[in-house]
């Protein structure tokens, strides 16, 4: 939006300066007059001890030499103002610079301003900050993008070289065309319903209510309970009284995938997967825990990626599209909580979320 030209800051803070001086010697100046040049008379007086000036005289001596304080004063208040504003608005230039090189596409680039703490170094950090957020998102968000298309692709190349196939069958077999295919779509539903549930957690577009993750976790305990005893898992919970403010649905699906991948990524045999909910001063807490292979901290620091699995890129038949962890950090940070992966040294992994509880105050 175009604006009409006006006076920069450094011009206005230095007539500000050279303005507060001026005044500043004016009314040195008529305290002067008040508090001494009034009880002096008006006239010269001879005394017996030599000539004493009066008022007047003092007047006309006295005015020349103030007007050329005055005058100085003003040339000195322009000059130093103008120095002085210079040094003191001197970050706030290379503020704006680095804001103009943001603005053209640039994220790579830090003010690392030095110097004392004030509110301009605040104010750089600040900015530095946001812009490391940025670019952090945007690498985040450029990367999730190549993935969901790598992803989204595959099922549709699959689905063009069996439709080739069968063109060029002469002897199709259409049910068995028909179920790879099915197939094929609803693992591509899978994967457009779980970026469509991504996006709505980032846009943290939901409306929030009361919710006790101790109800969830027992509702997903027993959606998943046949998937766990198809695997040989035992579920465990535990659960206490754990209410925060959020979304029933966002938090159920953050708890499913949770638990879905506690099963799925367990021992061959005799696995056991276990579900608590807690509650502190300010905080609710739900942890999965559950059995397996040893995870490495490098390993367990690239699970919530999006398209990242524990168990590499082989698909089975509940092995997910990839955005199970990912989903759940969403959801976490959309609930102004935080999520904490940790491997456990026998092997297995402990995912713990903690949210604020319905008690404590909600940030805005």
């Amino acid at each position: 939006m175009a604006r009409r030209p006006g006076m920069s800051v450094r011009l206005k803070l230095t007539i500000s300066y050279a303005g507060f001086l001026l005044l500043a010697s004016a009314l040195l100046l008529a305290a002067v007059w008040l508090f001494l040049l009034r009880y002096v008379p008006a006239r010269a007086i001879e005394t017996p001890f030599g000539f004493v000036p009066g008022r007047d005289d003092l007047v006309r001596a006295f005015v020349p030499a103030a007007s050329w304080a005055l005058f100085f004063l003003l040339v000195l208040g322009l000059l130093g103002g103008w120095l002085l504003a210079g040094r003191m608005l001197a970050p706030l230039a290379r503020i704006t610079k680095a804001t103009r090189i943001a603005a053209k596409g640039s994220l790579s680039h830090r003010i690392a301003l030095d110097g004392p703490s004030d509110e301009f170094r605040e104010l750089a950090d600040s900015f530095d900050a946001m812009l490391a957020r940025l670019e952090a998102h945007v690498d985040e968000q450029q990367r999730f993008a190549a993935n969901a298309s790598h992803e989204l692709r595959t099922p549709l190349a699959i689905t063009q070289t069996l439709l080739d196939v069968a063109r060029n069958d002469p002897n199709p077999d259409a049910r068995e065309l028909v179920e790879r295919l099915r197939t094929v779509n609803v693992r591509a539903i899978e994967l457009t319903e779980a970026l469509l549930l991504l996006s709505r957690a980032d846009q943290r577009s939901f409306a929030r209510e009361p919710v006790d993750l101790s109800l969830i976790a027992e509702e997903a305990g027993e959606t998943l309970l046949p998937l766990a005893e198809k695997h040989g898992v035992a579920l465990e919970t535990s659960v206490d009284p754990a209410i925060t403010i959020g979304s029933h649905a966002l938090l159920l699906q953050l708890t499913t995938n949770l638990l879905h991948n506690a099963i799925v990524h367990n021992l061959p045999e005799h696995g056991t997967a276990q579900v608590t909910t807690t509650t502190g001063p300010e905080t609710v807490t739900l942890t999965v825990e559950n059995n397996g292979h040893r995870l490495t901290p490098e390993l367990v620091s690239t699970l919530t990626e999006p398209f990242q699995r524990g168990t590499g890129r082989i698909r089975s038949d509940h092995a997910g599209v990839g955005l199970g962890l990912a989903i759940v950090k969403s959801i976490t940070h959309a609930h102004d909580g935080t999520l904490t992966l940790t491997p456990l040294a026998a092997g297995g992994l402990r995912v713990t979320v903690e949210l604020p509880s319905a008690s404590a105050p909600t940030r805005t």
